[in-house]
């Protein structure tokens, strides 16, 4: 079963393989994702316990996703990681994990890990939830606009000025590069 709908028509039938499938297949990606947003390994493990847990509950009375499988399940798991940061009162961490390549020197690594802590602190700093979970939804996890919006519970048209407000703010933050 390899592509998406083929894998959630048998799974909304609750096929054993095809859950399995969909837990390997998207399971690491939903935990970096959640670990981003709230910085906890424990909690990140949570969420994505409760992310599979609702998708089967819902396969099972008969609802869940229909067409998009992967916005289902970020949604699910963005709104799991907003209910336990409403718990803890707090939004900590966006981690970044950026594959350096192996052929980098180890002071370029360096110089990459030192501007990657100066973009993390002002993405944390200098932006807002709101901004925050659209540069992560959008250029980490790669998701366009209309599942950005599906996936934030907001408008397409105001994810756009959400980003575009991010972007200014970083580019303000991170000042003329020489």
């Amino acid at each position: 079963m390899n592509d998406d709908a083929t894998l959630l028509k048998a799974a909304r039938k609750l096929n054993p393989e095809a859950l399995v499938a969909i837990f390997d297949r998207y399971a690491p990606a939903l935990y970096k994702y959640a670990l981003r947003l709230c910085g906890d390994c424990a909690e990140a493990d949570d969420v994505v316990g409760d992310v599979f847990s609702q998708l089967l509950k819902h396969f099972k009375e008969g609802r869940g996703p229909r067409d998009n499988l992967r916005s289902y399940l970020y949604q699910v798991a963005y709104h799991r990681v907003v209910d336990h940061s409403r718990d803890r009162k707090h939004f900590d961490v966006l981690e970044s994990d950026l594959p350096s390549s192996p052929a980098e020197s180890p002071v370029s690594q360096s110089e990459r890990q030192e501007e990657m802590d100066a973009v993390e602190a002002i993405i944390l700093n200098q932006l807002t939830k709101d901004q925050r979970d659209v540069i992560v939804l959008r250029f980490i996890e790669n998701f366009s606009v209309q599942e950005t919006a599906e996936i934030i519970g907001k408008d397409a048209n105001n994810v756009k000025v959400i980003q575009n407000r991010a972007i200014a703010r970083l580019c303000q933050a991170l000042g003329p590069q020489s």
